[in-house]
């Protein structure tokens, strides 16, 4: 993946909406959901759900197909892979290192609360 590519994908994933609508694709699976169960799991408008759902197409990060008169969206693993992938080259400089479990990884707190 090219540094362009990595940029536009975090881009596109740097807004609360667009990552909850990644994360709730990727959750479910290949069979994908269509827009309106998106919007009615999120609760965000259709108007708003169809701007975000390009925005994350254009990224690379869904795939849609039609199903009917349905649209079905799905996240790309192929793309979340490759992302990863970037961020995580030459991961402790080539050297033999483990990815800390997840019980290791720090979560963000909401504003106003502490851990």
């Amino acid at each position: 993946m090219k540094s362009t590519a990595a940029v536009e994908a975090l881009g596109a994933l740097a807004q609360e909406h667009r990552l909850a609508v990644f994360r709730l694709l990727v959750q479910a699976g290949e069979e994908g959901m269509p827009a309106g169960a998106i919007a009615s799991a999120l609760d965000i408008p259709n108007s708003s759900l169809s701007f975000h759902l390009a925005h994350l197409t254009r990224a690379g990060l869904l795939q849609q197909r039609r199903d009917g008169r349905s649209l079905i969206y799905t996240a790309d693993y192929g793309a979340m892979n490759a992302l990863v992938g970037f961020l995580m080259e030459n991961c402790c400089g080539g050297g033999d290192c483990a990815a800390p479990e997840a019980s290791e990884i720090p979560t963000a707190q909401p504003e106003g609360k502490s851990a």
